[in-house]
C-alpha cells in the first residue's frame, strides 16, 4: 500500500510539476516579450534625469513654471523607477520558481532512476548508463584477433583504458560547426585517437566510443563521467516521469497477483 501510494504521489507531482512549469514558461514568454518595454522604460528614466538636471541649472531663470516642471518630472521619474523595480521583481520571482520546480522534477527523477535500477529489466522504459562505452565490438574485434580464452580479457582492457580516455578533462575531440544559423558542438573526426582507433579496430568500436562521447557530452560534460538516465529504448530518447511510475504501479500490481496466487 505504501508503494502504492508512494508511485501515485510522484505521478501527481509529475503532473502537478508540468502543469507548473508551463505556466511559468508562459509567463516568462510574456515578459521576453515586454523586454522592450522595459528598454524603454530605462531610456525614459535616463532622459527624466537629464531634463531635471537641466531644470536644475534654470532655478535662477525667470521662468516661474520650472519648479512646477521640475515636480511633474520627478513624479513621472519616480512612478516608471517604481515599475521598472516590479517587472525586475517578477522577473526574478519567476526565474527563483522555475529554479525550484525543475530542482523537485529532477528529485522526483532521481527517486525514480534509484528504484528502477534495482528492479528486474522487463519492458521498454529502464536505466541506461550514459557515456558507457558498449563492450560488445571489442569482443567481436579480439575473437576475430586472438583465441577464445584471451579475447574477452583483452576486449575488457582496452575498453576500460577507452573509458578512462573519456575521463580525461583534456582530452576534447569535439569541433563548433554552425548548424542552420547555430553554433553546434559536434564530434572532430580528424582528431588523431579517434583516428587510429578506427584504423586498428575498425567502424564497430570507433562507433562505440564516439556514441559514448556524445553521450558523455551531453548530459555529464563538465564531470565527464558515466551517470545514469531514466530511458525510453523503444523510442530512443528520455523517458518521461510518467513513463517511469507506470512501470513502478506495473511492477506493484505484478507482485500483488503473485502474492495472492500463494494465498
Amino acid at each position: 500500500m505504501e508503494q502504492q501510494k508512494a508511485s501515485e504521489n510522484v505521478l501527481k507531482l509529475a503532473a502537478d510539476q508540468k502543469r507548473q512549469k508551463e505556466q511559468l514558461h508562459a509567463k516568462i514568454i510574456e515578459l521576453e516579450k515586454q523586454l522592450n518595454v522595459k528598454q524603454k522604460l530605462e531610456l525614459e528614466i535616463q532622459q527624466l534625469k537629464g531634463k531635471l538636471n537641466v531644470m536644475k541649472h534654470m532655478k535662477n531663470d525667470v521662468d516661474f513654471d520650472v519648479p512646477d516642471k521640475m515636480y511633474a518630472l520627478h513624479r513621472d521619474l519616480t512612478e516608471k523607477e517604481r515599475l521598472l523595480r516590479a517587472m525586475n521583481a517578477l522577473n526574478q520571482t519567476l526565474i527563483v520558481k522555475e529554479r525550484k520546480s525543475n530542482d523537485e522534477l529532477q528529485e522526483a527523477r532521481k527517486e525514480l532512476i534509484t528504484t528502477i535500477q534495482e528492479m528486474p529489466s522487463r519492458g521498454n522504459i529502464g536505466v541506461k548508463r550514459m557515456g558507457e562505452i558498449d563492450n560488445r565490438p571489442f569482443l567481436e574485434v579480439m575473437r576475430k584477433k586472438f583465441n577464445t580464452n584471451d579475447a574477452e580479457d583483452r576486449a575488457s582492457k582496452l575498453c576500460s583504458l577507452w573509458e578512462e580516455h573519456l575521463k580525461d578533462p583534456d582530452w576534447h575531440p569535439f569541433k563548433i560547426v554552425i548548424i542552420q544559423g547555430k553554433h553546434q558542438e559536434v564530434i572532430d573526426n580528424e582528431d588523431e585517437k579517434l583516428k587510429e582507433l578506427k584504423n586498428e579496430m575498425g567502424e564497430e568500436v570507433h562507433g562505440a566510443v564516439v556514441a559514448a562521447l556524445k553521450e558523455i557530452n551531453e548530459y555529464n560534460p563538465s564531470g565527464r563521467y558515466v551517470t545514469s538516465e531514466l530511458w525510453n529504448y523503444a523510442e530512443g530518447k528520455k523517458a518521461t516521469l510518467r513513463e517511469g511510475v507506470k512501470v513502478l504501479l506495473k511492477e506493484w500490481k505484478l507482485k500483488r497477483r503473485k502474492k495472492g496466487r500463494r494465498m
